[in-house]
């Protein structure tokens, strides 16, 4: 999936953009990385050109064209325009994505919808935080440099002049996000809906309290392990991040706004405020309440109603005294899930205290572990119990069965994906089929028709093209109209969303699964060994 982020800049440092582009800086300070000299150091890979300028004089030129049309020399000024657009590391291997394609993607983009100003366009192929996923840089100077010809989306008359500065707008920057579906669409790359919320909301600011925190806490479970201290915490939660866990587990087995509250007051200490039709949630560490736009779409008041609602049906059509399993909430639809029913536990493998290099070690630290393996298998028996396993070949034959449905369900998640591909590919040309489709009726009846093609290249081209694609999809030659398509993506997204859901199900039940087979065998290991000593001392005597 292809992202798109904005960041204006107030400094008027111009190389700084120019350094952070060619050399290596460290991301949680953002600070070049010097050698032992003190020297920076290049990056290992990157691709960089300039637009209307030359990139490694970039600064100068921007300061000059500054100085010509005075402009940009307060400090409380945006001097320069940083959009990053970043590609899914799949489409590496998908969809062959390469440093340098995506250096021509980029330099696409800028040309198009940053026209007349100078710019800076340079990919890394290393990713943020070593992820791998090729991302390109777009610094534009907030001063256009040249008159250019107006474009749909300029939306006042200077936005196309000279010495008039770049005006982002919501409509501007929603129309820049649909520029990069398009583009990903057009070449095959992955891509999410960038104009719809997301359900789960990351701001910038979380991602790295996220990081900072994890790290701490990393240091900190080093130091407790040192100390023979097993740490109970390994992943850091921000408030958030507590809020949404808080907020999924209440709603999931709630069936009204009343029971809702409760659960997160009684349970998670959270307090709810509904003001203006819209839920805010206060953190038991806080003293300002957050937001449910500002946690996600899934956190909001309107979703949350129709997760109540759903849980109130499905009660209603379950027999008396029956119990509602937390992995049938809905938060994951499991229309499409196998017969069975998962109801997930809290079981862990045992530990092999003879290769336990810690137990060894410290004999507190094996008496810990002896005790939590006779838990585990106190639960591993209660588990096979209650599901009724007589025999290990029964367990056997379940674990079985298992991995077969999820591959079942593997198989008709990726076919469902590739139908989906195909209709969006079909919404898009028919689209493209539409919107030229008068131009192409005009060269039909134009009496020059080779000028009015040399006038209308463009649109001509892009209507046969979407004609052609068209007709490899239709077997009857008809096109299809646009409200069917867009029903059947509508129906085959609910479909593989539902498949997706129960596919994450399958691969938790066959790990649990897989948990158990691994516990009983140590379990029975463990009595044949002592079996085998007490006939040995029976031989003895």
């Amino acid at each position: 999936m292809a992202i798109l982020k904005h960041i204006a800049s107030k400094n008027a440092d111009y190389g700084e953009a120019q350094r952070y582009l060619m050399f290596q800086y460290n991301e949680d300070t953002m600070k070049p990385i010097l050698d032992e000299n003190g020297r920076l150091i290049p990056r290992e890979e990157y691709y960089l050109d300039g637009i209307n300028c030359d990139p490694f004089t970039f600064d100068m030129e921007c300061k000059e064209l500054n100085a010509q049309y005075r402009k940009n020399q307060t400090y409380d000024e945006i001097k320069s325009h940083h959009y990053i657009l970043s590609f899914d590391p799949k489409d590496v291997e998908e969809g062959g994505l390469t440093g340098e394609r995506a250096q021509q993607l980029g330099l696409e983009y800028a040309r198009k919808n940053f026209p007349g100003h100078q710019a800076l366009v340079c990919t890394h192929t290393d990713g943020h935080n070593r992820s791998s996923n090729i991302h390109v840089h777009i610094v534009i100077n907030s001063l256009r440099k040249l008159d250019v010809e107006r474009r749909d989306f300029m939306e006042r008359p200077c936005d196309s002049r000279a010495g008039f500065k770049h005006h982002l707008t919501n409509d501007y920057l929603s129309y820049l996000k649909q520029d990069v579906m398009d583009l990903c669409h057009r070449e095959q790359l992955h891509q999410v809906d960038l104009l719809s919320p997301a359900e789960k909301k990351i701001t910038d600011r979380e991602y790295h309290a996220r990081r900072r925190g994890q790290k701490k806490m990393d240091k900190l479970n080093r130091e407790m392990t040192a100390g023979g201290i097993t740490p109970r915490k390994t992943k850091f939660e921000t408030q958030k991040d507590f809020l949404r866990s808080a907020i999924e587990e209440s709603a999931a087995s709630a069936h009204s706004l009343e029971e809702f509250q409760k659960l997160l007051t009684e349970k998670y200490h959270i307090s709810l405020k509904v003001s203006r039709g819209r839920f805010s949630y206060l953190h038991p560490e806080r003293g300002k309440y957050i937001t449910g736009r500002s946690l996600g779409t899934r956190y909001e008041k309107e979703y949350l109603l129709s997760v109540w609602e759903k849980n109130a049906r499905r009660l209603q059509h379950l027999p008396p005294g029956a119990a509602i399993s937390d992995e049938r909430s809905a938060f994951a639809d499991q229309n499409d899930l196998p017969a069975f029913v998962f109801i997930k536990s809290d079981l862990r493998l045992v530990v092999d205290l003879q290769s336990c290099a810690k137990a060894q070690a410290s004999s507190a630290y094996a008496r810990k572990v002896r005790l939590s393996n006779l838990q585990q298998m106190a639960k591993t028996v209660a588990y096979i119990q209650e599901h009724g396993y007589d025999t290990e070949d029964d367990l056997k034959n379940a674990f079985t069965e298992a991995q077969a449905q999820t591959a079942d369900m593997r198989k008709a998640l990726r076919s469902t994906e590739k139908k989906l591909r195909q209709v969006n590919e079909q919404i898009h040309y028919t689209g493209q089929y539409l919107a030229n489709k008068s131009v192409y009726r005009q060269y039909l009846n134009s009496r020059n028709k080779k000028k009015f093609r040399q006038e209308h290249q463009t649109e001509i081209t892009l209507y046969e093209t979407a004609r052609k694609v068209l007709k490899g999809y239709s077997e009857d030659g008809k096109l299809p109209s646009m409200k069917l398509l867009k029903a059947e993506k509508e129906k085959l997204t609910a479909r593989k969303n539902s498949q997706y859901d129960a596919y994450q199900n399958l691969r938790k039940y066959v790990k649990e699964l897989n948990t158990v087979q691994a516990n009983l065998a140590a379990f029975l290991g463990k009595d044949r060994s002592r079996q085998n000593e007490q006939e040995k001392d029976n031989a003895r005597s």
